[in-house]
């Protein structure tokens, strides 16, 4: 009988649904990806800086800002690609260019 009621409170223990945790709601990512702009653009980051950036200003101060950046190019299509593909432009057709034409024009 003792282990019958034992093994009732074990099973109603384990059969009890447990406090759900609280969800945690995903955090918010806005990425800026701007073609010829540097660290020293936004006033946040560089205060002497001649041209107002309110609104960027407040999103560095709100958030996480990453200062060290580097591109796979010198020019952005590849690093769109890149950003977009989740590719290294490099390695796909992307760099292929077609044929030039040779001396008397013909292909």
């Amino acid at each position: 009988m003792r282990h019958l009621c034992l093994l009732t409170i074990v099973f109603s223990l384990a059969c009890h649904p447990a406090a759900a945790p609280e969800a945690v709601a995903p955090p918010n990512i806005v990425l800026i990806l701007a073609d010829d702009f540097g660290v020293g653009d936004i006033q946040a980051h560089y205060p002497d800086n001649k041209i107002p950036t309110p609104h960027l200003d407040r999103l560095v101060g709100e958030g996480m800002s990453f200062t060290d950046a580097h591109s796979n190019s010198a020019v952005c299509s590849p690093t769109r690609y890149g950003l977009l593909t989740g590719r290294y432009a490099w390695r796909t057709a992307l760099k292929a260019t077609r044929k030039k034409p040779s001396a008397c024009g013909a292909r």
